[in-house]
């Protein structure tokens, strides 16, 4: 065969060199096929094996993940979860089986094409988004009913090539062995992405011409870089992936070499750099690369991995770990943020919310849920005993919001004293500007505010009314436009003003590209996660912070994400 090369997006970088496994789309081209009666029960029996196997199986990747994998990766598996537990799934399939007489998985596909024609139906195009997991569940119910002994023996040394890739398969190839992705669809900015990135697996989506030019079994080598699959490779091409390899490897020795370094920039400036955590493992690996403390400890994973709501003893001895494991380093505890779109099994969350990207999350939830709120406030201040904690506020719109929680937090202050726990004399009080309204109006509530940090992924989401999701949106959702940067500005200048310590701790502040533009804007605190905290390093001591101040004038006068992108590129400096 000759050599050939497509073209996608970058999404992931690294090289990878494997064989292809070529996998086609999830719609089931199941031809109609009806089994005697007599053999009814031992269908049944079948179906049924499949779904406790998949059940399994999630349910063992789930104990595997932990941290910011278990955030990204644990809300689809938790949906998957519910929905493989749906009555209307599993007893639809069992009618067809028993009444029509057909096989297992004939019945899969009529089942998944009776739901999906009910989501063509629903206006919104979110939920009518949502196919899309009742796709990846009829996916692996199939898988199941057809998997052999030879099919769990991994994919080691393998490239997958498929129409798209759900976050949960990517955390489960990565342990298999896989040695890199392409799809022929999907985003960058995409969940799937954002998790590859951190995985540090190869991704190339948006390679539309994949499923048609590659055989099972071909030779590829694939750039996440450049976004470039070779098909076939020649000699000159298995050179410069060596060479991408060999200069990656040279580079995390590198970056090794940072971890006990300070993250100071060419002009003596320090910038905090805090580490977004999720669990004890995240956490020590935080405190091992030297960061100032936990930015963001995310405590959804409580509340999404139980059918209970935690008692305020489970929530206690969580921020208790957190605090301790910091050894006096400050650790950032964020209030709930849940809602519609995440799979809550507590039953807190409304689950017909229209919009729930716009509905009752974050703040919202916990305050219109009687002693939510109180009781996780209980716990954190408690956890404030056995060290600095502070608290992180999500979702806040407005005034009267943050305000409420402070009034709460003062009680829940004096009352936990007056029971003779062992707190701190203060728990700062932060909140999350994520919501654009809450940007504009911060003057009017920064007084109620200890501190803040913005949370880019959803400030972007909401300014731009864009989907990060979306892939028809992938150009749009960008944090490269002028009114982002622009208000970030403008949150950045009051919290100086009134001397409030500010930090980035959306996706942004993980990617060493962006460094030399939130540093100009007056950034010198971002939190991200563990695994890109060394190249964030790198780039900050690289960057002299006095000339990127002077010259933030310019990056704002850019009228457009073209205009951004050659700011950045004129002030990027090269890796020291």
């Amino acid at each position: 065969m000759t050599r050939r090369v497509l073209s996608g997006t970058a999404a992931a970088r690294g090289s990878a060199l494997g064989r292809a496994r070529v996998r086609l789309p999830h719609a089931l081209d199941v031809a109609e096929a009806r089994i005697p009666a007599g053999e009814v029960d031992a269908e049944l029996d079948r179906i049924h094996a499949a779904v406790e196997t998949v059940r399994k199986e999630m349910h063992t990747l789930r104990e595997r993940l932990h941290g910011a994998l278990a955030h990204e990766v644990g809300e689809f598996l938790d949906l998957h979860a519910l929905l493989l537990d749906d009555p209307e799934l599993l007893q639809g399939i069992d009618a067809l089986i028993r009444t029509g007489l057909y096989t297992a998985d004939y019945a899969l596909r009529l089942q998944r094409d009776r739901i999906a024609a009910v989501f063509d139906g629903i206006d919104d195009p979110y939920l009518r988004s949502r196919i899309d997991d009742i796709d990846q569940v009829i996916g692996r119910l199939h898988a199941a009913l057809h998997r052999s002994e030879a099919d769990l023996q991994g994919v080691a040394g393998e490239i997958l090539v498929t129409d798209n890739i759900a976050p949960t398969e990517l955390a489960q190839l990565q342990a298999q062995g896989v040695m890199g992705v392409v799809t022929a669809a999907g985003s960058a900015l995409s969940h799937s992405a954002i998790l590859a990135r951190s995985l540090h697996l190869p991704l190339v989506v948006g390679a539309a011409q994949a499923l048609l030019k590659v055989n099972d079994g071909d030779v590829l080598v694939i750039d996440g870089g450049t976004g470039l699959v070779v098909l076939e490779p020649d000699a000159e091409d298995l050179r410069a992936h060596r060479h991408r390899a060999e200069e990656a490897k040279r580079e995390r020795r590198q970056l090794n070499r940072l971890r006990r370094e300070p993250s100071r920039t060419l002009d003596g400036v320090d910038i905090r750099l805090w580490a977004n955590a999720e669990s004890r493992e995240d956490v020590a690996e935080a405190h091992a690369l030297g960061a100032a403390g936990v930015g963001l400890y995310r405590t959804e994973f409580l509340f999404m991995g139980s059918r209970e709501i935690p008692d305020e003893e489970t929530q206690f001895r969580a921020y208790r770990d957190v605090a301790i494991g910091m050894t006096g380093r400050t650790a950032t505890i964020r209030t709930l943020d849940l809602g519609a779109d995440k799979a809550d099994r507590t039953g807190l969350a409304l689950r017909d919310e229209p919009n729930p990207a716009l509905g009752l999350r974050g703040v919202r939830l916990s305050l219109a849920r009687a002693g939510l709120l109180r009781t996780q406030l209980r716990a954190i201040v408690r956890a404030s005993g056995y060290g600095p904690v502070r608290i992180l506020v999500p979702m806040i719109s407005g005034a009267e919001e943050m305000r409420t929680v402070r009034n709460l937090l003062r009680e829940v202050l004096a009352e936990v004293r007056a029971q003779g726990h062992e707190i701190a004399a203060q728990v700062p009080l932060g909140a999350m500007i994520e919501v654009p309204a809450a940007a504009l109006s911060l003057p009017g509530f920064i007084g109620d505010c200890d501190f803040l940090s913005i949370g880019t992924n959803d400030l972007v989401q909401y300014l731009l009314a864009a989907d990060r999701n979306n892939e028809a949106l992938g150009e749009l959702y960008t944090p490269l436009h002028p009114a982002l940067l622009r208000l970030l500005r403008d949150v950045v200048r009051t919290a100086h003003r009134r001397g409030r310590p500010v930090a980035v701790c959306g996706e942004i502040a993980g990617d060493a590209a962006f460094v030399p533009l939130l540093l100009a804007l007056g950034l010198t605190e971002l939190s991200l996660h563990p695994a890109t905290l060394l190249e964030v390093r790198r780039a900050i001591r690289g960057c002299d912070l006095a000339t990127l101040r002077s010259r933030c004038a310019g990056l704002l006068r850019a009228r457009d994400r073209a205009g951004i992108e050659q700011w950045l590129a004129a002030n990027t400096p090269a890796h020291p």
